[in-house]
């Protein structure tokens, strides 16, 4: 069965920490990259496979809501999943959380490029049937705590894309 929604546990240390006392923002950033790698491993697309296959997704646009601040020693889940896809472009959405708090929401727009040309092009069927949607109003999310609106939320790739 696939993964929709991923889940990485991580415990915030030292190098995480900047000089205000709390995990700097760049280090979300990291986790969210990370966090989106591991879960397209784990549904059988490691970085490898993209490689061979000569097309990759390219971060577009970033999106970070900073709820409450990650402190030295706080063990935290990293929770990212797809929302929604449009041709070549997918929004993945993450949030961090401390216990049953919401410390971060956060999403990225990724584009899906041939390595070669460097051009966006539609994902192969076999990729998208692989990754599985979490619509915002899922029962998954909302048993999670994080099916909350946000502030800003990217535009709708449908509407971008003019459907």
């Amino acid at each position: 069965m696939a993964i929709a929604i991923y889940e990485k546990k991580i415990v915030v240390t030292e190098a995480s920490i900047d000089i205000l006392g709390h995990v700097n923002n760049r280090e979300y950033l990291r986790w969210m990259e990370e966090v989106a790698i591991e879960h397209s491993a784990a549904l059988g697309w490691p970085q490898e496979r993209y490689m061979a296959e000569q097309h990759v997704w390219v971060a577009r646009e970033h999106w970070i809501e900073y709820l409450r601040p990650a402190l030295l020693g706080d063990h935290l889940s990293v929770y990212t999943w797809l929302q929604e896809t449009a041709g070549p472009i997918c929004l993945r959405r993450y949030a961090v959380v401390r216990g049953r708090t919401v410390l971060t929401r956060a999403a990225t727009e990724w584009a899906h490029i041939d390595f070669k040309t460097k051009r966006a092009v539609m994902p192969p069927d076999n990729l998208i049937n692989d990754f599985p949607v979490v619509p915002a109003d899922s029962p998954e999310l909302k048993a999670l705590g994080l099916a909350r609106p946000v502030r800003w939320l990217p535009v709708s790739l449908s509407e971008r894309a003019g459907n």
